[in-house]
């Protein structure tokens, strides 16, 4: 009977193996969290972004359309270069699990002034 093992000589393996295991399976889960709120905010600024630059091209104010629209603590930028309208949301996303930096992600758009509108509004 060579493949007989004496009981308790593996106790607490499995302990030991989640002990080590656990803080990278956090680590991995709050970094996938923060991947998805940092795409869904950089898909709320090119929105921003978008309506932004398409107001701006109407002769509407921008900056307040874009505002409308983005997501908290956000930053709205509209430059008219010629008969182009650039806009840029800036918005700030919390990285998940606690005090550690925070990731700013970027929409921006471009639209074309309608003619006939007036200078458009920065």
């Amino acid at each position: 009977m060579t493949g007989r093992r004496l009981a308790g000589r593996d106790r607490g393996s499995f302990t030991a193996e989640m002990a080590a295991g656990l803080p990278a399976l956090l680590l991995f889960l709050l970094t996938g969290l923060t991947a998805v709120n940092a795409v869904g905010t950089r898909s709320a600024c090119l929105d921003a972004a978008r309506e932004a630059a398409l107001a701006a091209s109407r002769g509407e104010d921008g900056t307040r359309a874009g505002n409308r629209y983005a997501p908290p603590g956000a930053s709205v930028t509209v430059v008219v270069e010629g008969d182009l309208i650039r806009t840029t949301v800036r918005a700030p996303v919390r990285v998940l699990g606690g005090d550690l930096p925070v990731i700013t992600v970027v929409g921006g758009a471009v639209a074309v002034a309608e003619p006939g509108v007036p200078e458009p509004q920065s």
